[in-house]
């Protein structure tokens, strides 16, 4: 999991945890909560791991409800200059045309998840709702 912390739209402060998301989302956000005024929210929508999209929705949302605050949204694919996403085994979530499709994959180039320097918030959309591209089981 990737957070930046953003003044006047350049990134000044970074964490970075591979906790599980339940266990460091709270963590870190009480940390931040306690230092800085955070004004805006923006997310990575999915795709991704089901329990980490639902997690941290459902967090940032609540957060953003208590505190007043808007809860922007965009695919991950922002975060990672559109290269597949693992989604399990050797299926990969590819962006192809603007649409996600789920597809099998020999090998990636394992591109990692970046945050920009600058936040571009004309890139996000307030149609934060979680992206899931497999039906439910």
């Amino acid at each position: 999991m990737l957070i930046g912390l953003y003044k006047n739209k350049n990134l000044f402060k970074t964490f970075s945890c591979e906790e599980q998301t339940s266990k460091v989302l709270p963590k870190i956000f009480k940390e931040i909560d306690e230092t800085y005024n955070i004004i805006s929210i923006y997310y990575a929508k999915g795709p991704g791991s089901f329990m980490s999209i639902k997690v941290s929705y459902i967090f940032l949302k609540s957060y953003c409800i208590v505190k007043n605050i808007p809860l922007k949204a965009v695919d991950g694919f922002y975060f990672n200059q559109n290269n597949p996403i693992k989604a399990i085994g050797k299926m990969y979530f590819i962006k192809e045309n603007n649409n996600i499709v789920l597809d099998t994959i020999a090998s990636t180039n394992n591109v990692k998840f970046k945050l920009p320097k600058k936040l571009e918030s004309q890139d996000f959309s307030s149609d934060n709702l979680p992206l899931y591209i497999l039906p439910a089981v």
